[in-house]
């Protein structure tokens, strides 16, 4: 059995990788960059074009606003990176914003900071993958009209990849990253020297097309409602800020510096992308429409149902480079492909933060346990089921999805920079150093104006987002936030039940006898040897205990037993229903029930198989025996192997695998090798 699971995991995610060799998967800034900050440079493909979607609804006069709402996004996003460079230096442990709000504002807080995380990365793999079949469509027919299979077949090759190891996927996802960041920067570049230098004409393929707005002469409230609308869109930029301060425990020493840098780079190069390609978009014309069938129109007639909107930098690569030029093509296979790898963000983020709160008793305990390949690979598979299931909801429409989006960041965002403002105000009432007390008052400066700014951005969000989708992500944190309560009162509760007394107790105090049964079919040597290993362990009373479900078996049973002297009594239980569960669990409870003080020791001869198949065909009796069993007070059950031949085969066959490793070897952690004790001189 463990043949056919291992080889085919170890042919998929690599060999299992010791405990002590953990060290080795730490990342350097330069793959630190695309592992944790593929999702906001990646945003910048999609980001655009969320913001001339809303603006549409006005008509193209309202594309004169975007430069404005990409000045308010680029102020927004500086603000937030340079609040979380005082996160990652103040908290360098990994746990972020949960950490932060725990630890400064209440578990309520943390839990709330979680529970939002936590739906935001399952949407950040949902939209990110969404997004990407979208552009890889606009190149391939099959893509299109397969769109929710193809994200859920790049959404389980990505979990494969990350199951691999957090190195090992970031190696695979540096090359892309870094490709589509420099084609953006060339199109940039080059958009920027044909239009200001040369004064090329630069058309988007849509720069005929008119846009029917849904609502002309928007003016007053309902124009400010627009530009907040597209402004909250915009925002999306700003995903995955936040998993760099979930993951400073994944980067090399000097971790905490190493990660701040890691943050202004991100930075830089995504306010840098997003204002070029906004600015870009706007010199080529382009034109979106949240209704394309019907809001674009050419000559004056919509382009119908057959048309397909292409993203916002697939038309500014198209203007500035041509239409099937080599840097075009290049630019949309490593959009298409970067944004499949931005979900990386949240699969490195996901799994350690599912790990701290199994660790704080808020998750089952099993996500806090590394796979062999020293990842959280629980934590990985319960995320890609989560983005599975919203890919196949939504059909991996990412202007659908995109709506639920980054409601659960700004909750993340205010609530970790009111914390740290919380945690300096702590500080600076201990600190006498007039240099540390000034450092003190800037960082909480700046988290204050990030504590207001990201608060604005989450009441606009909520504002203008609530009826569009947002409310299903608050939905999905409420719902984590009650599952994660509850895990917490169900763990505290076993805690306190299971807490060893400081002094004697019921569970301390031997019982006055012990009562041995050995449960017997037949007289065979699983029998004998349950049997031999029950009187070795001199119990007060031993008897075998046999269900007659067959008169003829059970007296041939009883003849054997007599023939053989076997000097152990044997009590014979009628079933004229044909249990054998029933009767035995009944029996035991009538000894517990007479002799309360007495312990039943019960013993199970067990067959040990060793082919897959075998298994179906032995010890389910056993098995049901145990299960009932394991709810009677007072009870306890033996299992005596015996182990048949296919099973010493299965063992043989296992040690000629010199590198085989047992699965969940590595979660017992790294094996000493006794060393040589040196010879004693004496004994010479």
């Amino acid at each position: 059995m463990s043949k056919l699971t291992d080889v085919p995991k170890r042919i998929l995610i690599g060999r299992a990788l010791r405990s002590d060799r953990l060290g080795e998967t730490l990342l350097p800034k330069r793959i630190a960059l695309p592992v944790f900050a593929s999702d906001p440079l990646s945003s910048v493909a999609y980001a655009p074009g969320e913001v001339l979607l809303v603006l549409s609804i006005a008509g193209v006069s309202a594309y004169h606003f975007s430069p404005w709402i990409a000045v308010a996004v680029v102020v927004l996003m500086f603000t937030v990176v340079a609040s979380y460079r005082q996160n990652v230096h103040a908290y360098p442990s990994g746990g972020g914003d949960y950490e932060v709000a725990n630890t400064n504002l209440g578990p309520r807080a943390g839990l709330t900071v979680a529970s939002a995380l936590l739906v935001d990365y399952v949407l950040t793999v949902a939209v990110s993958i969404s997004s990407g079949v979208e552009n890889l469509g606009s190149a391939v027919d099959f893509v299109i009209e397969h769109k929710v299979l193809s994200a859920i077949v790049m959404i389980l090759l990505l979990t494969l990849m990350n199951l691999r190891g957090v190195k090992e996927s970031g190696n695979l996802f540096a090359i892309p990253t870094y490709v589509f960041v420099g084609a953006v920067f060339v199109m940039i570049a080059w958009g920027a020297w044909r239009g200001l230098v040369t004064g090329d004409t630069m058309a988007a393929p849509t720069a005929d097309l008119e846009i029917k707005a849904e609502h002309q002469g928007l003016a007053g409230f309902a124009l400010v409602f627009l530009l907040l609308r597209a402004f909250s869109s915009g925002c999306a930029a700003l995903t995955g800020v936040e998993a760099i301060s979930n993951g400073v425990p994944a980067f090399r020493k000097p971790k905490s510096k190493n990660a701040a840098t890691t943050l202004a780079l991100m930075g830089g190069l995504a306010v840098v992308m997003f204002c070029g390609i906004i600015g870009l978009a706007m010199a080529t014309n382009v034109r979106m429409a949240e209704n394309p069938a019907v809001d674009l129109l050419e000559n004056g007639v919509p382009v119908g149902e057959g048309y397909v909107q292409h993203p916002v930098i697939s038309q500014v690569a198209e203007a500035v480079f041509g239409n099937g030029s080599f840097l075009f093509i290049v630019l949309a296979a490593a959009t298409a492909l970067v944004l499949f790898l931005a979900a990386n963000t949240a699969y490195n983020g996901f799994p350690l933060l599912g790990s701290i709160l199994a660790q704080d008793r808020y998750l089952p305990r099993q996500l806090h346990t590394r796979g062999d390949r020293l990842t959280f690979s629980n934590g990985i598979v319960l995320l890609a089921g989560a983005a599975i299931l919203l890919v196949w909801i939504y059909d991996a429409d990412s202007t659908k999805l995109i709506q639920l989006y980054i409601v659960g960041v700004f909750v993340s965002f205010t609530l970790s920079q009111i914390g740290m403002v919380r945690h300096w105000n702590r500080h600076l009432r201990a600190e006498r150093d007039p240099a540390a007390r000034r450092r003190m008052h800037r960082s909480r400066a700046i988290n204050t104006f990030g504590a207001f700014f990201t608060g604005m951005v989450l009441v606009v969000v909520l504002a203008t987002k609530f009826t569009h989708g947002a409310w299903v992500a608050l939905l999905g944190m409420l719902i984590f936030y009650g599952t994660m309560s509850a895990i917490r009162k169900h763990y505290d509760r076993v805690s306190e039940e299971i807490a060893a007394a400081e002094g004697p107790s019921d569970d301390s105090v031997r019982p006055s006898r012990v009562h041995s049964i050995v449960l017997v079919s037949k007289v065979h040597k699983p029998t004998l040897r349950a049997l031999a290993f029950a009187k070795l362990t001199r119990s007060d009373k031993l008897e075998a205990l046999s269900i007659s479900v067959d008169p003829v078996e059970t007296k041939a049973l009883r003849e054997e037993w007599e023939r053989r002297g076997i000097n152990v009594p044997l009590k014979i239980l009628d079933s004229p229903y044909r249990e054998i569960t029933r009767p035995v669990v009944e029996y035991v409870k009538g000894l517990r029930s007479e002799n309360p003080r007495d312990a039943v020791s019960v013993y199970i001869p067990e067959y040990v198989v060793g082919r897959w198949y075998e298994h179906l065909l032995h010890n389910q009796s056993a098995l049901r025996l145990k299960g009932r069993l394991l709810f009677t007070p007072g009870v306890m059950v033996t299992s005596v192997p015996y182990q048949l031949e296919s099973s010493e085969l299965a063992k043989k066959r296992a040690k000629k695998r010199a590198e085989w490793n047992a699965p969940g070897a590595v979660r017992r952690g790294p094996v000493d090798t006794p060393k040589p004790r040196p010879k004693d001189p004496a004994a010479k």
